[in-house]
């Protein structure tokens, strides 16, 4: 297990200690425990690519450690009633229908090559932002300017759907060319 990978556990592993933290209303503990799991998140990638130790497991793991962190944090907020219902229920379609479609692929082609698009990352930045403001918030009673919030969980929306139907056409494609036996 390299240093990469293990900091991607840890991502996984922090996940139920921030929701054990919102839970008991400890704001401030969990988003410094947030920021720890983002800073694995930026560390791990980085590690892989200047040691070269990029692994399969690694691929494997970081996405999960992601959708974990930022979906569990979602529910929790959205429970709090930080965000509104409808905004987890998209962020956690979207994750579903990836999910599902990569299942699909593999178990048609025998192996799938997952790589995010700019979309999907513009993605992860506005839930992180999102989740990040809602837990500066929280955590330090600010207060922001209600547009400011409006704007943010409907930008947050509105790049999450975008970036769902995007892979559902990649995923369409994809299946019709194995299908179809044409070369990309």
């Amino acid at each position: 297990m390299n240093l990469p990978n293990l900091l991607t556990l840890l991502r996984i592993i922090l996940t139920p200690l921030i929701i054990i933290l919102l839970i008991r209303k400890q704001y401030v503990e969990a988003f410094s425990v947030f920021s720890i799991a983002g800073i694995t998140d930026a560390l791990d990638g980085l590690l892989a690519r200047y040691l070269k130790q990029r692994t399969q497991i690694g691929a494997i793991l970081d996405p999960i450690a992601d959708k974990f962190l930022v979906t569990s944090t979602f529910v929790m907020l959205t429970i709090s009633g930080t965000f509104p219902d409808w905004l987890a229920v998209v962020v956690i379609s979207r994750d579903i229908i990836i999910v599902a479609g990569v299942l699909v692929l593999f178990l048609y082609q025998g192996h799938v090559d997952i790589k995010p698009t700019y979309l999907s990352k513009a993605t992860t930045f506005c839930q992180i932002t999102a989740l990040v403001t809602a837990m500066l918030a929280m955590a330090f009673d600010f207060r922001f300017e209600q547009t400011a919030l409006i704007i943010l969980v409907y930008l947050t929306a509105m790049v999450t759907i975008s970036s769902g139907l995007h892979y559902m056409f990649i995923g369409i494609k994809t299946f019709e060319i194995k299908k179809n036996g044409a070369k990309d």
